[in-house]
């Protein structure tokens, strides 16, 4: 119904979407990022919307990637972020040039999710880790998420913990299940 990775809605619901949405859990990405192996100076913030993940963390050079153009503009003019429109399954970025990714409450979203744990291994330097914070298809809220989603038309696929873990052992990074509920983190550490 709304397209490709239901970039037509976020588009729609832009100037709303800060109103709606919670504030990212800072702590849980903070947590998520403890497990690289390297210093964090540059991070990319995939799926980053109007920039409400990038906006709770501190220190790194932070880039929010989004393919909704109108949710990157939202983050380059209300909160004075860099920006950059892209698809998760194709980043514009060299390999192995950036320290970090992360992708929060976005990854179900994503059209190839396996081209984004791909293009993240790809980007990521040795030792870099990849946070995904989403939300567990087996939780009783989850299963109520997944239903909402789909009967306003979106495309979400949502994983588990485990198979999102799977998923990224598949992609070339060292997955670990940080922390689990119906909001979960699971960090890939490119090997």
């Amino acid at each position: 119904m709304y397209g490709l990775g239901d970039v037509d809605f976020f588009d729609r619901v832009a100037p709303l979407y800060d109103l709606a949405m919670p504030p990212a859990d800072g702590e849980a990405l903070a947590a998520g990022l403890d497990h690289a192996a390297r210093p964090i100076e540059r991070l990319l913030d995939v799926g980053g919307g109007s920039g409400r993940a990038a906006a709770a963390l501190t220190g790194p050079d932070i880039t929010v990637v989004d393919a909704s153009v109108e949710m990157l503009s939202r983050a380059r003019r209300g909160r004075g972020l860099s920006g950059v429109a892209g698809d998760a399954g194709g980043l514009p970025f060299r390999d192995a040039s950036v320290d970090a990714i992360t992708v929060v409450d976005a990854f179900h979203h994503l059209p190839d999710q396996d081209a984004a744990l791909a293009e993240a291994a790809r980007v990521l330097a040795p030792g870099g880790a990849l946070v995904v914070r989403e939300f567990d298809p087996a939780h009783p809220l989850g299963r109520l998420l997944v239903a909402g989603e789909h009967a306003i038309g979106m495309d979400s696929r949502f994983r588990t913990p485990s198979d999102l873990a799977a998923a990224m052992d598949d992609a070339g990074l060292d997955p670990r299940i940080v922390d689990r509920g119906f909001g979960y983190t699971v960090v890939g550490v490119r090997r």
